[in-house]
């Protein structure tokens, strides 16, 4: 039978902070792992019931950090609230940017991975998904993403460590999983991963997460012209932007939910 966890805490950056999903009243995004948090706060009370305090949760991400940053600000916190369950996902970041110190990146992510662990609680990893497939010019990125792969993968055979495995989930080639910024999800994807982290996490499927969606109405050159033209002047025309001033998106961004609290 899957472990019923009382708290879980999420570690990362605008993957799981969950940019682009729908937004909450207090203006954040949902994100997948608020979705998580909601389905097992949902399992733990239909199990045990409310009387011993709820389901907990924190989420420390924020959009734009890098592995070390990840490293720095968030993983003393983390491991210091003794949650039961971790989600950790971090690297993709400095993968983007030219010249990225592989070496460095999987030598932090699995001090990271290593140090959560150590504190008794079951981590969740993350392969990237293969941008190729949808992206232009992304191909020099695959080297990097498909040896990050192999990396998680193998701290993933170790006990005490679940990885979803977004590489080989072919539904992420779609742009309907995407945002119109073309790098976060969009509110399916986002409730896709997070049904991938349940399947990971021992559940049996609500749906499949990996299937494909309904074929999509065919669009004119016109329309695929004016739709890349938009995403070069509103989405990647900035990020090289900050990219060359050496600013990120989430420079002086705290956390949505610093905090391990009930989760309601």
């Amino acid at each position: 039978m899957p472990t019923i966890y009382r708290s879980y805490v999420a570690v990362g950056d605008s993957f799981t902070e969950g940019m682009c999903d729908d937004l909450l009243s207090d203006g954040h995004h949902r994100g997948w792992a608020d979705r998580l948090a909601s389905a097992l706060a949902a399992e733990r009370t239909d199990r045990v019931g409310p009387a011993d305090g709820g389901f907990r949760y924190a989420n420390l991400a924020v959009r734009g950090k890098l592995i070390g940053q990840i490293h720095d600000e968030q993983l003393p916190t983390a491991a210091a609230m003794g949650a039961e369950l971790v989600t950790l996902a971090g690297g993709l970041n400095d993968v983007l940017r030219p010249g990225c110190d592989i070496d460095r990146v999987e030598r932090l992510l699995g001090r990271c991975a290593a140090d959560l662990r150590a504190t008794g609680a079951t981590v969740v990893l993350f392969t990237s998904t293969d941008p190729t497939r949808r992206l232009a010019g992304s191909a020099r990125l695959l080297p990097a993403i498909l040896r990050m792969k192999a990396f998680v993968q193998e701290l993933g055979q170790q006990d005490g460590f679940a990885v979803v495995d977004l590489f080989s989930a072919p539904c992420f080639d779609d742009r309907r999983l995407w945002a119109e910024d073309r790098l976060h999800l969009s509110p399916e994807g986002h409730r896709r991963v997070a049904e991938g982290v349940l399947e990971a996490l021992g559940r049996p499927a609500a749906f499949d997460w990996r299937a494909p969606l309904p074929p999509a109405a065919p669009t004119g050159r016109a329309e695929r012209l004016r739709s890349d033209a938009r995403w070069l002047g509103t989405h990647l025309g900035p990020w090289i932007g900050r990219r060359l001033t050496g600013r990120s998106s989430g420079d002086g961004r705290p956390p949505k939910r610093p905090e391990l609290l009930p989760y309601r």
